[in-house]
C-alpha cells in the first residue's frame, strides 16, 4: 500500500444559487448553507452528448471567517469556494439521512449578480 496521505481537496468556481441559508443546528452549531450551479466541461468522457449542462452541489459553511464571507452572497453571484467534500449524518421525521456536501473553508465572490436585471428563470437548481 502507498505511503503517500490521501488527499481530499475541492475548488470550485459557480453560481449561487439561491440566497444561503444560516442554520442552527440542534447541538447549538450554526452552519451556512447554499447551493452551487457548476457549468460542465463539455471535454470529459460523461459530459460528452449530455444535454445537461450544469450540476449542483450543496456546500455548507462552518467555520467564522468563512461564514461570514459567504454570507454576504447572494443568489446569482459567482463564486468560487475551496474545501472539502464531506459526507454528513443528520435525522429528519422519517429517520436518519445522509448528505455529501462540500465543506466550505474558504471563498470570494468574483461577480455579483445584477440585482436590477429580471430573475434569470434557471430552475436547474433552485
Amino acid at each position: 500500500m502507498d505511503d503517500e496521505p490521501s488527499t481530499n481537496e475541492v475548488t470550485l468556481r459557480g453560481r449561487v444559487s439561491s440566497e444561503p441559508e444560516l442554520r442552527v443546528l440542534p447541538s447549538g452549531d450554526q452552519v451556512l448553507t447554499f447551493r452551487l450551479v457548476v457549468r460542465r466541461a463539455t471535454s470529459s468522457p460523461m459530459a460528452r452528448g449530455s444535454r445537461q449542462v450544469s450540476d449542483w452541489v450543496d456546500c455548507a459553511v462552518w467555520g467564522g471567517r468563512a461564514r461570514h464571507t459567504a454570507a454576504a452572497w447572494h443568489a446569482d453571484d459567482e463564486v468560487a469556494v475551496s474545501g472539502a467534500l464531506r459526507r454528513r449524518f443528520y435525522r429528519t421525521t422519517s429517520g436518519s439521512a445522509t448528505r455529501l456536501e462540500v465543506e466550505v473553508l474558504s471563498g470570494k465572490r468574483l461577480r455579483r449578480a445584477d440585482r436590477h436585471a429580471p430573475q434569470s428563470g434557471r430552475a436547474e437548481a433552485r
